[in-house]
């Protein structure tokens, strides 16, 4: 579904990215972990084409759209949901969700999609006339990804869907993301939770300063000395 060969990105004379290449395959959760500022927001954003990227190459679903506008790359179903969760705070739950369907016409769709998103994050559906700035971090992160959703995403590419949030409304994330590539939607996703992050992902790729370090079956990385010693703990 994607394939991403020897991307690379500098922050001025910062080299962010240094040849990094990596594939996920449709039906698939990929996720991305490492350290901070080892590459993986950056990578994401290099994706969504709303940073500059020096080389490389990046096709999703057969097609070359390294060099898309932004918004033409949602279109095509590659949908991202930033850190920080992004609402738009003076805006109602409601509209923030339309806002998700800027790309779409069908009125009868929209609002089939409306009620799955709805289904999905029930505490939205009791929300809709709320503004989004007064809704809690966990319900926020709800909203950033239902208003993904409404993109009608192949390609869900999630930024620390956890930062923030308290274990109990950590799990509940990490279910709905579960939930939501069970559904249809692959998902591409980078988390500082790596523990959690590898206990649901197919496979995962480690950067580290800029460069993938290691590659390989979630369950297997687990289990590696040198992921554990680096990023769980132990």
């Amino acid at each position: 579904m994607l394939k991403v060969s020897d991307l690379t990105v500098s922050y001025g004379a910062i080299k962010a990215l240094r040849g990094v290449s990596f594939e996920v395959n449709e039906g698939e959760i990929i996720t991305l972990i490492g350290s901070n500022g080892a590459g993986k927001t950056t990578t994401l954003h290099a994706l969504s084409n709303i940073l500059k990227k020096n080389g490389g190459t990046i096709v999703f679903k057969g097609e070359d759209i390294t060099s898309l506008p932004p918004a033409d790359i949602v279109r095509r179903g590659l949908v991202q949901v930033p850190e920080g969760r992004r609402i738009f705070a003076n805006l109602t739950v409601k509209e923030n969700l339309e806002m998700g369907a800027f790309t779409r016409n069908n009125k009868f769709e929209i609002k089939e999609d409306m009620d799955k998103v709805c289904s999905l994050f029930p505490r939205l559906k009791e929300r809709l006339k709320q503004y989004a700035g007064t809704l809690s971090g966990g319900e926020q992160q709800m909203l950033a990804m239902g208003r993904a959703l409404m993109s009608e995403p192949s390609l869900l590419l999630l930024d620390e869907p956890s930062m923030g949030l308290a274990p109990i409304l950590v799990d509940e994330i990490f279910s709905i993301i579960t939930a939501i590539n069970k559904s249809g939607t692959t998902i591409l996703l980078v988390e500082q939770n790596a523990f959690k992050a590898l206990s649901i992902a197919d496979r995962a790729y480690v950067f580290e300063t800029g460069v993938i370090n290691k590659s390989g079956n979630a369950t297997d990385l687990l289990d590696d000395d040198s992921v554990k010693k680096a990023y769980l703990g132990g």
